[in-house]
């Protein structure tokens, strides 16, 4: 079906998705140095803190892949303005929060934005002229670092200085913003697929996925061999493989397992998997070292030999060379993956990352050794994420872009809270004798080693993606037509 009203110029289109991206990028991190203060504020446990967080990204895993696939059936630009606005009520919601638990129900809430990503993704595949893709949908996946960089400075700078509902506030304001522009300047998509809601697909998905988040989020406090642990593992496997049988079943599936088992998409989902692992596990853990031993009594502070000393506002500033530089390398990947293919950008990256995240283990006692580090990954994550993102777009039909990009950010995401857990394991485990449960620099080395490693082989991994022929690439343009 053609439509004649006029199209918005795709420049135009990329800057407020690419707002709308970074509004809640930035909300995704925010709360992490704030923690503490929201544990002081609202009279709570360190586990209640904590769920501030871990209900957003739950929330948000669920919520990614079928917003992705309504906004294939019903417009993308429709269901993210629907997204934002959700988002929206979440973040003023946050803001007025009396106690913490209502702060966790309204960040559940605010976690139904998680969507803006696949459909952003989706709305540049049905816009964008061919030889632009791949640019734009780099500048989206940068926002995903960038926003998140970002967030965590100014969360410093408001923990520092403000209450901690200004958190919220600020994110209300860019997302109000971000909501009215998408409204006024980015058009509906002609591309389609009107069918029926998959609502089973829908409920086992999100048990599966509520399931494994919540057990790899509460491993290291409920005891990674207790029951209730390995039972939320066993659940989460028995719901995914139900899911798939039902989703084989269906005339109509949520997710097309056809799909998910082609070749390109099945190695760019595993590969994303693994780059989730490595950045989470270079990138949460280096906050966590600047900022040792500051805060800390002097009987403590002297046992600890290693950190910056640094306030949560300057910790964020550590973060801030690679942000800056992941607005520039995502876009440069897609002009570099139209000349090679873009399994080739990917596998660069993810050497970048292995460079990074090694160096960290050998060179950490000048502050211009984390800012270097921290610049090089974010070169390699702003080519990681922009090229496993175009893999998608170039393997899939148009009518499948939303939950096809929708699950590879789901796969990334739970790639991220497997490192995150990872690292505060090792920790958990490497503490400076005396101390009562610091971590030891061993610790922090051996988690940079590690994340290393993964990147390593995601790489080797990333040269093995096929990538569609020039003729695939002709037929599928021609399917969208």
């Amino acid at each position: 079906m053609v439509n004649e009203a006029p199209r918005q110029h795709h420049n135009v289109t990329l800057v407020v998705l690419a707002l709308a991206c970074t509004a809640f990028a930035i909300q995704q991190t925010m709360v992490i140095p704030a923690l503490p203060v929201l544990q002081r504020e609202l009279h709570t446990t360190t586990t209640w803190a904590t769920w501030v967080l871990t209900v957003f990204l739950l929330v948000s895993c669920v919520a990614t892949p079928i917003l992705g696939k309504l906004g294939d059936q019903y417009g993308k630009e429709r269901l993210l303005a629907i997204a934002l606005l959700v988002f929206l009520l979440g973040c003023i919601g946050c803001a007025l929060a009396w106690n913490v638990a209502s702060l966790i129900v309204f960040r559940a809430v605010a976690g139904i934005g998680g969507g803006v990503f696949p459909l952003a993704f989706a709305i540049i595949r049905d816009e964008f002229p061919r030889d632009r893709v791949g640019v734009g949908i780099g500048l989206i996946s940068a926002t995903y670092g960038v926003g998140g960089g970002v967030g965590i400075v100014m969360a410093g700078l408001i923990a520092d200085n403000l209450s901690w509902r200004w958190l919220f506030v600020t994110g209300s304001i860019l997302t109000a913003l971000a909501l009215v522009l998408v409204h006024r300047f980015v058009p509906e998509s002609p591309i389609k697929t009107p069918s029926r809601v998959d609502y089973p697909g829908a409920v086992l998905l999100s048990i599966a996925l509520i399931a494994l988040l919540v057990g790899l989020s509460e491993g290291a406090s409920w005891g990674w061999s207790s029951a209730r642990v390995l039972g939320l593992f066993a659940a989460s496997i028995v719901v995914f493989a139900l899911w798939a049988s039902v989703e084989r079943r269906m005339r109509e599936p949520m997710v097309d397992m056809r799909m998910l088992m082609h070749k390109p998409v099945l190695f760019t989902n595993i590969t994303a998997l693994v780059a989730g692992f490595a950045m989470f596990g270079t990138f949460v853990l280096i906050p966590n070292f600047v900022e040792m031993p500051h805060g800390l009594p002097a009987s403590a502070a002297h046992l600890v030999h290693y950190g910056f000393d640094a306030s949560t506002t300057r910790a964020g500033l550590y973060l801030l060379p690679g942000s800056v530089v992941l607005l520039f390398s995502g876009p440069l990947a897609g002009r570099i993956g139209l000349r090679t293919g873009f399994k080739w950008p990917l596998a660069v990256g993810l050497v970048f990352v292995a460079g990074a995240a090694g160096a960290l283990v050998v060179f950490h006692t000048r502050s211009w050794q984390i800012w270097a580090g921290q610049a090089v990954l974010g070169v390699g994550i702003g080519f990681a994420f922009a090229s496993m993102t175009t893999l998608i777009a170039e393997n899939v039909r148009p009518a499948e872009m939303g939950v096809a990009t929708g699950m590879n950010t789901v796969v990334r995401s739970v790639g991220g809270v497997i490192g995150a857990q990872v690292g505060a394991a090792l920790l958990t485990t490497y503490t400076i004798p005396g101390s009562h449960g610091l971590p030891a620099l061993r610790g922090f080395q051996i988690s940079f080693a590690i994340a290393a490693g993964a990147a390593l082989a995601g790489a080797l991994l990333a040269c093995f993606v096929p990538e569609p022929s020039r003729r695939e690439r002709e037929l599928l343009a021609a399917r969208a037509d």
